[in-house]
């Protein structure tokens, strides 16, 4: 369960274009519209959207990854340095 005002935030960060990675998702997995549209479809919008994962692990994992895209499409040199994350320290 999550407030209504973390959900507004949420939407908040994302209509800025920042993708956000939260847990629990949100009740709409049912409802296959829109659950494409704000993990997916919003992305065409606004440049970023939601991901809903449990494991905080996978979640940076998202998050990294994601900026490493971001990086790409803006031909950034890559990371100077590997996160500790993804080296397993």
């Amino acid at each position: 369960w999550m407030s209504e005002k973390a959900v507004s935030i949420g939407f908040y960060f994302v209509a800025s274009g920042v993708y956000t990675v939260i847990n629990p998702g949100f009740p709409v997995e049912g409802a296959p519209g829109t659950y494409e549209m704000i993990t997916g479809g919003m992305e065409k919008l606004v440049g970023a959207s939601f991901a809903f994962e449990d494991d905080p692990i996978k979640s940076a994992h998202l998050i990294i990854d994601h900026l490493n895209q971001k990086r790409k499409k803006l031909k950034l040199a890559p990371m100077m340095h590997e996160p500790e994350i993804l080296s397993g320290k």
